[in-house]
């Protein structure tokens, strides 16, 4: 028997798009339409991270350029964050910035240390249309500053500068998925 209150039990499982695919790197729409398509996606969205063990996932990787993410996400604390926001907007990114080590499903096997702040607020809406503002630190800030670059178009290698970056594109490079996105 499924529990409807589980997100994403609902939701299709999408294919992710990798790193290589414009859609990642366009910043997406706003979303003008509150109703059952987006609730879908969020579903969706929610399968998708859980399927791949995630803990945050934006629509554009899933090949909508739409101004989505979900998370289901710790903070240093361990306290579990689980939601989802519609046209975010990171409103406050401050307190000390740490180096820590980054992933991303849309880059996978990869991680590269890469500087956040510890602390960030987020606003924007649910699915439904409600505002909602979302605050987070540690290990959560993370999470909401690497989604909120999704939906600006961004990934967290566009933020490594030096060594660091040319070691994650030689890494890039060396995978399946890399090779084939260089290929005509």
């Amino acid at each position: 028997m499924r529990n409807s209150s589980i997100p994403g039990t609902r939701g299709r499982v999408r294919p992710l798009t990798l790193l290589g695919d414009p859609v990642l790197h366009a910043p997406c729409e706003d979303v003008t339409d509150f109703g059952p398509e987006l609730a879908t996606l969020v579903e969706d969205l929610f399968a998708t991270m859980y399927a791949a063990q995630g803990v945050g996932l934006a629509a554009n990787q899933v090949g909508e350029s739409l101004r989505v993410f979900v998370y289901d996400c710790p903070d240093d604390e361990d306290v579990r964050h689980l939601g989802h926001v519609v046209n975010p907007r990171l409103v406050e990114a401050d307190g000390v910035v740490l180096r820590g080590p980054e992933g991303c499903l849309s880059l996978p096997g990869l991680e590269a240390g890469t500087e956040r702040y510890d602390h960030a607020v987020v606003e924007g809406f649910t699915m439904t249309g409600e505002p909602v503002t979302v605050h987070g630190t540690g290990w959560f800030a993370r999470c909401l500053q690497h989604e909120c670059d999704h939906v600006d178009g961004k990934v967290y290698a566009d933020r490594l500068t030096g060594w660091r970056h040319s070691k994650l594109r030689r890494q890039v490079s060396r995978t399946s998925w890399g090779r084939a996105a260089r290929r005509p």
